[in-house]
């Protein structure tokens, strides 16, 4: 698998759990006696999709600029 593939795929499954993780803290934090703690569960995800998010924005921008710069084949 290709390395930008394996990328965009991890970025996807890392989404839901991103959403899985802030629906299971909203449930926690509407109970009687909040476990405070939680809220901080979905910030690992977050910052997961950060950088790979960030990665999947420059990808055109780092191809458009590698591709001003490409070898001439001789036929």
């Amino acid at each position: 698998m290709n390395w930008n593939k394996w990328i965009r795929q991890f970025h996807r499954w890392v989404a839901i759990a991103f959403t899985l993780t802030v629906i299971v803290t909203f449930i926690a934090l509407a109970q009687e006696n909040p476990i405070v703690w939680v809220s901080y569960v979905p910030l690992f995800p977050l910052a997961l999709l950060l950088a790979t998010g960030l990665y999947l924005f420059a990808l055109p921008y780092v191809a458009k600029w590698r591709g001003g710069r490409r070898v001439i084949e001789a036929k």
